[in-house]
C-alpha cells in the first residue's frame, strides 16, 4: 500500500504564494506518477498538475505559469509551489499517486489540505 500525507495549506491573500508538500510512504517503488487535484465546494474534483516518474509535467490551463510541481526523490516528497493565487484557487487540495499493475491503474489519495485565498 501507498500512504500519502499533505501539508502546507492555509490562508493567503490574492496574489500571494503557498507551497504544498506531499510525502509518500509504503510501496513507493510501484508509483508511476504523482499529482495534485483540487475540489472546491459544489464543484467536481479536477486535476491541477502531475509529474511522472521520468520527470514530465502536465498542468491545468487555469494554473499554467503560476503553479510549479516538483519532487525531492531523496525524501519521497512532491511539492506544489503556488504563486499569484486567485480566489478561484481556493479549494481542498489532494495529493494523488498512480500505480500501474499490469493493465489496471490504482489511485492513492492523501487526506487533503485546505487552501483559502481571501483578502
Amino acid at each position: 500500500q501507498v500512504h500519502l500525507v499533505e501539508s502546507g495549506g492555509g490562508l493567503v491573500q490574492p496574489g500571494g504564494s503557498l507551497r504544498l508538500s506531499c510525502t509518500a510512504s509504503g510501496s513507493i517503488f510501484k508509483i508511476n506518477a504523482m499529482g495534485w487535484y483540487r475540489q472546491a465546494p459544489g464543484k467536481e474534483r479536477e486535476l491541477v498538475a502531475i509529474i511522472t516518474s521520468g520527470g514530465s509535467t502536465t498542468y491545468a490551463d487555469s494554473v499554467k505559469d503560476r503553479f510549479t510541481i516538483s519532487r525531492d526523490n531523496a525524501r519521497n516528497t512532491v511539492y506544489l509551489q503556488m504563486s499569484s493565487l486567485k480566489p478561484e484557487d481556493a479549494a481542498v487540495y489532494y495529493c494523488n499517486a498512480k500505480e500501474l499493475n499490469g493493465r489496471a491503474w490504482t489511485d492513492y489519495w492523501g487526506q487533503g489540505t485546505q487552501v483559502t485565498v481571501s483578502s
